[in-house]
């Protein structure tokens, strides 16, 4: 894996040196119209975990995006089986990251978006108990919220017996929040795609074969193909960091 290597653009106008953090940024800029962007890890033989996690794909190279992507975004949207499994905590920032928002006019904190169609979440998990903003739970009409869960999040009922993507995402940009990114999972992933709702996939590529058993970073329903254009290619050591947007 890369561990710490820095990160060089190999496509377009390759560097010869590592790029600082402004140059990153500049690399993922917010856009400036409502945005969905992605961001996955995969192994070069397509799977989206190792040892049952994500984390055994990532490294320091991948990891770094990783936060820069959180510190750029309005809303962190996550499916809530990705968010049980991947035990996420509390969605916090250093104070470098703080102040980087602060000096561009955004909110000290991002906003985590639970995708949950039927509210089986723990109010007491880090993700909820140590949020620095109050998360907000995009759920369905019918499902039934556990003792405890409205105390700490706001559920966002869109949609009856299934989650209406399209309509939770429009309430969050008419709250002003138009800057949203995808941490997955693959199913998450596949009924985004399936709305039409996807517009970036930031996907690092780890150095590796891990033979057959994990699944790809979507799941779902077969949907028609959409086109994506290729924005930059970086690298550091033999690891891989794309970025395509929708055509």
């Amino acid at each position: 894996m890369s561990g710490n290597v820095g990160i060089s653009r190999l496509w377009p106008a390759p560097t010869a040196t590592p790029l600082d953090s402004p140059a990153l940024i500049a690399l993922y800029p917010r856009a400036d119209r409502p945005h969905l962007r992605m961001n996955f890890v995969t192994s070069v033989d397509g799977a989206v975990e190792l040892d049952g996690h994500s984390a055994g794909l990532s490294s320091g190279p991948d990891k770094r995006v990783f936060g820069l992507l959180r510190m750029l975004c309005d809303v962190l949207l996550v499916g809530a089986g990705t968010l049980r499994h991947e035990g996420y905590r509390g969605l916090r920032l250093d104070e470098r990251r703080r102040a980087w928002r602060r000096e561009h006019g955004l909110a000290e904190y991002p906003t985590l978006v639970v995708v949950s169609r039927t509210l089986h979440l723990d109010p007491e998990s880090a993700a909820f108990a140590d949020a620095p903003v109050r998360p907000v739970v995009l759920t369905t009409g019918r499902a039934e919220a556990p003792a405890g869960l409205a105390g700490v999040a706001e559920l966002l009922r869109r949609g009856e017996e299934q989650v209406d993507l399209a309509a939770g995402l429009a309430e969050l940009h008419r709250r002003g929040q138009h800057q949203l990114l995808c941490e997955g999972g693959p199913h998450l992933f596949g009924s985004l795609t399936a709305a039409g709702l996807v517009d970036e996939v930031c996907l690092t590529v780890a150095p590796m074969l891990t033979g057959p058993g994990a699944g790809r970073i979507t799941a779902g329903p077969t949907t028609r193909p959409h086109g994506m254009t290729l924005r930059h290619v970086l690298a550091a050591g033999d690891e891989l960091l794309l970025r395509y947007v929708r055509e």
